[in-house]
C-alpha cells in the first residue's frame, strides 16, 4: 500500500469477493483465522473494508494475543491457550533480537533451530486447543459461514475451513520451504527458481544453480520441525487421512500481499494474485517538509 492511502486496493476487494462467491458478494458471513503480528496488522484494512461492503464479520483468536483485540468492525471470538500474553511477547522479542546477531553461522543455525522449535510448539498448542474445543467448534458449525479467510503460515485456519466444507481464501506474503508452490501445484524447478535463503538472482550460474538445489532439498527438514504436527492434527479431526499439501491445496484464491515488480520470475498459477503493498499499518502521508 503505498503512503497515504487509505484502504486496499477496489481491485483486491473485487477478486476476494468473486473467490467467496455469489453469497458473499450480497451482504456474507466471512470467518477469519489470523495469526497474531504483521499477519493480522497486514489483515485488518481487508475486513475493515469487507464490512464497510455489508458483509458479517467473525475473527477467531487464542486469549493470549498481542495485537489482535476488540474491533468496532468485527466480532471477536476467543479461545482459551495454555500459554499468557507474556510468553508470545518474549517469543517475538527474542525473534527480534535474533535478526542481528551476529554469531558464528553453525552456532546461529543451531539456536535459530531450537527457537523455531521452541515458538512452533507454542503456536500449535493454541491450533490444537481451538479444534478440541468442542462447543467452539460446534458453534462455527452452526454459523452459516460462507468462507474462511487466513494466513496458512499456520495451517490452522485452513484445517478449520475445511472442517466446516466452506471455501478459503489465503492472504499472505509467501511460505516457507516452498509450501506455496506445493499447494497451487504450480512448476518450481530449483534450476530456475531460486531459493529465498540462496540470495540468488534469477540468471544463476552452475555453481549457485548447485547451491539452490541443495538448499531445495534441506528444505523438508527444516520445515519438518514446524509443519509435521499439524497433518496429523488435521486427520484427527477431519476423522480422514490428510496431508500437509491437502491443507495448502484448499484454497480457492491466493491473495499475494507482495509486488510482482519486487521479486524474481516466477511461474504463478492463475489462482493466485499480486496485491502488493499490503503490509502491516497503513502509512501516513509525508510532511511538506521531507517532499
Amino acid at each position: 500500500m503505498t503512503a497515504g492511502s487509505q484502504g486496499p486496493r477496489p481491485l483486491i476487494l473485487g477478486l476476494l469477493l468473486c473467490a467467496l462467491g455469489p453469497a458473499l458478494t450480497q451482504g456474507g458471513k466471512l470467518l477469519v483465522v489470523p495469526i497474531d503480528g504483521s499477519h493480522w496488522l497486514s489483515l485488518v484494512g481487508i475486513i475493515q473494508q469487507l464490512q464497510h461492503k455489508g458483509h458479517d464479520i467473525v475473527v477467531l483468536a487464542p486469549d493470549a494475543s498481542m495485537y489482535i483485540k476488540e474491533g468496532a468492525f468485527y466480532t471477536l471470538k476467543r479461545y482459551p491457550v495454555p500459554f499468557r500474553r507474556e510468553d508470545l511477547e518474549v517469543a517475538f522479542i527474542n525473534l527480534g533480537h535474533s535478526v542481528f546477531e551476529n554469531d558464528p553461522f553453525l552456532q546461529r543455525m543451531v539456536k535459530r533451530y531450537k527457537k523455531i522449535k521452541d515458538d512452533s510448539a507454542l503456536l500449535f498448542s493454541a491450533c490444537s486447543h481451538l479444534l478440541h474445543s468442542k462447543e467452539l467448534m460446534s458453534s462455527l458449525a452452526e454459523g452459516s459461514f460462507d468462507a474462511v479467510l487466513t494466513d496458512p503460515f499456520l495451517p490452522c485456519g485452513p484445517i478449520v475451513a475445511q472442517y466446516l466444507a466452506v471455501p478459503a481464501v489465503f492472504f499472505l506474503n509467501g511460505l516457507p520451504c516452498s509450501l506455496d508452490f506445493q499447494g497451487t501445484q504450480c512448476p518450481n524447478p530449483p534450476s530456475y527458481v531460486p531459493r529465498p535463503l540462496s540470495f540468488n538472482s534469477d540468471h544463476m550460474t552452475f555453481l549457485q544453480r548447485v547451491k539452490n538445489i541443495l538448499i531445495a532439498l534441506s528444505e523438508s527438514f527444516l520445515c519438518n520441525v514446524v509443519y509435521s504436527p499439524y497433518a496429523p492434527l488435521a486427520s484427527e479431526v477431519l476423522q480422514k487421512d490428510v496431508t500437509l499439501q491437502d491443507l495448502m491445496s484448499y484454497a480457492s484464491i491466493w491473495l499475494l500481499r507482495s509486488d510482482f515488480v519486487n521479486n524474481y520470475p516466477r511461474p504463478i498459477m492463475p489462482n493466485t494474485v499480486f496485491i502488493g503493498g499490503i503490509n502491516c499499518a497503513s502509512k501516513k502521508l509525508l510532511s511538506q517538509v521531507c517532499i
